[in-house]
């Protein structure tokens, strides 16, 4: 009898204690973090594998990183469905979407679910593709395009998720005032890191024209114009943190800078021909965009204003953010293209895809296609980034505002 009571007082102390460690936070919640962390680390190695390589599978290593991924998110927020239906409480089903008249998940669960199947579903089709096509490392493709809009799902998923969790600001109950303190701001800092790998997903597919040869081209300006203020406002609004967007600008350098520089270090040997520039380790994408300096003046000016109208507001943040975008890269194309200071493990220019000529003319400086000349062709197309800048802001504040108020 002493011994089922130790028993029974032990599994309870283990409980109360990853209850603690936990932080009243469900476990499918964290899971949805690392997966969105686990599917972009995988499409970074594969696009260094297509660079380094190029003879992949349907089971390569960076493949089965991404399917890791988004397999775990769905299974996960799969299983949470199924156990809040069938065996939760009233109290769970409350805080759920009811769907099909059966089912109760979180918001952020179904983006798991969805694009956790896409990102899969996918995979025999870019097989398929491959092996019908041939070899490509095009990001455009049609299956590539389905994988990154299911791992983007993914990605939006954990962040919904997280969302829901801050937006009820629940005090657990067997938690102390402190530990409910840091549950908050542990689940800001999920956020943070949820929305950075996001951003680095919508960064990673769109750069084949936000490149180090671009930087002088006005589609470059037009591009990050109409992509990264609506990313950025919404998430930084939607984190809660007065310094949100440079937070999360940070996370998304970091992170893509932090994989393709450990990837840089690693051997790698082409296996497949015509093989024209002979290499060593993995070549890897080239350094970020510099994001961090125009979320800095984004969340200032969210801070000084946010008193006024988002209509007044969209266009204060619009038009400094394409003022700050075009004066930081503009001579940073010069600096990460030209300078041979750039042409280090750091900087990663000189990274050369195996089957690229090594002495290519335009290696290291812009060809004349890359240029936009003319003061007046730099005005026209400013001003189209600037239209575009101020309807990316206003949707991103928008959804901002959804992102405070989903509890579900």
């Amino acid at each position: 009898m002493q011994t089922t009571v130790n028993h029974s007082l032990t599994k309870q102390k283990a409980h109360s204690s990853t209850a603690t460690f936990l932080l009243g936070i469900p476990l499918y919640v964290y899971v949805g973090v690392v997966a969105s962390k686990l599917v972009i680390l995988g499409i970074l190695w594969d696009i260094a594998w297509h660079m380094s390589i190029g003879r992949d599978g349907l089971f390569s290593p960076p493949h089965v990183v991404v399917y890791i991924g988004a397999a775990t998110a769905g299974l996960f927020a799969g299983y949470q469905v199924l156990k809040t239906s069938f065996w939760g409480s009233v109290i769970e089903k409350n805080k759920m979407v009811h769907f099909w008249g059966i089912f109760y998940s979180s918001l952020g669960g179904l983006f798991s679910i969805w694009g956790g199947i896409a990102a899969l579903t996918s995979a025999p089709f870019d097989d398929w593709w491959h092996n019908t096509y041939g070899l490509d490392v095009q990001i455009f493709s049609p299956p590539h395009t389905v994988l990154l809009l299911g791992l983007m799902g993914v990605q939006v998923g954990a962040m919904v998720s997280v969302s829901a969790m801050l937006n009820r600001k629940e005090k657990i109950a067997y938690l102390s005032a402190k530990q409910n303190a840091i549950r908050t701001k542990r689940l800001q800092w999920m956020f943070v890191f949820a929305a950075g790998f996001l951003i680095t997903s919508v960064f990673t597919t769109l750069s084949e024209f936000l490149d180090r040869w671009s930087m002088h081209d006005i589609l470059f300006y037009q591009i990050g114009s109409v992509a990264f203020p609506l990313f950025l406002l919404a998430t930084s609004r939607g984190s809660g943190m007065k310094w949100g967007a440079t937070y999360i600008a940070i996370t998304f350098m970091v992170f893509h800078w932090g994989v393709n520089a450990t990837l840089r270090l690693l051997p790698a040997e082409p296996l497949l021909g015509p093989i024209y520039n002979k290499i060593t380790t993995y070549q890897t994408l080239g350094f970020p965009v510099l994001l961090v300096f125009p979320a800095i003046g984004l969340d200032w000016l969210r801070d000084r204003f946010s008193a006024i109208n988002d209509w007044w507001l969209s266009l204060i943040v619009g038009f400094t953010y394409v003022v700050i975008f075009f004066v930081v890269h503009y001579p940073f194309g010069n600096f990460i293209l030209e300078s041979p200071l750039a042409r280090n493990w750091f900087w990663g220019s000189a990274s050369w895809s195996y089957p690229n000529e090594p002495d290519w003319e335009y290696r290291y400086k812009f060809a004349d296609w890359n240029i936009t000349k003319g003061i007046d062709k730099w005005a026209t197309g400013l001003g189209i980034a600037l239209l575009l800048s101020l309807v990316s802001t206003r949707i991103g504040l928008v959804w901002g505002k959804w992102l405070q108020k989903v509890q579900r």
